[in-house]
């Protein structure tokens, strides 16, 4: 097994630019436009397309800490073929799906009416906005190996019972 070069610590490296990014994310979060289960949902599910470990990690215990039952989180990776999903989080998460690991078509006219059909305007458009901002957070932290779980009292997931 070969050795794992040490990562920068980011956050000692950009605390300014640190600040921005947790700026824009907790204005998303307190937009409240976006249902705090649905936004779990969302990060938890561009966390494992971009295998992302901490963000997995910290969204997986804050969905549990918010409520969410353990078997839908489980079911987030085959949620297509699970029978725990509503519309409205299926067309959220194949939105994630599809501006995670965005292709040359981009969205397709299908999709946006999909998700259309299930937010409003400005639902849509906060949710974009959480979709953008789980990948900025997702790049960040996979290029420096953030050690899932290392800021867990931090931010006080310790209580989430997931250890």
């Amino acid at each position: 097994m070969s050795q794992t070069q040490p990562r920068l610590n980011y956050i000692a490296q950009s605390p300014d630019l640190l600040q921005k990014l947790q700026e824009f994310s907790m204005a998303i979060t307190n937009s409240g436009h976006i249902e705090p289960l649905l936004s779990h949902l969302v990060d938890i599910r561009a966390s494992q397309l971009n295998g992302c470990a901490f963000c997995l990690d910290m969204h997986v215990k804050e969905a549990k800490l918010h409520g969410e039952r353990e078997l839908r989180l489980y079911h987030i990776a085959i949620w297509r073929e699970s029978p725990l999903f509503n519309a409205k989080e299926r067309a959220a998460l194949e939105l994630t799906e599809a501006l995670t690991q965005i292709t040359s078509e981009g969205i397709t006219d299908e999709l946006y009416a999909e998700v259309r059909e299930q937010f409003s305007e400005k639902e849509f458009s906060t949710l974009v906005f959480r979709i953008m901002g789980i990948n900025a957070w997702n790049r960040v932290n996979v290029a420096f190996r953030t050690t899932p779980g290392t800021r867990d009292k931090m931010f006080g997931l310790d209580k989430a019972g997931l250890v």
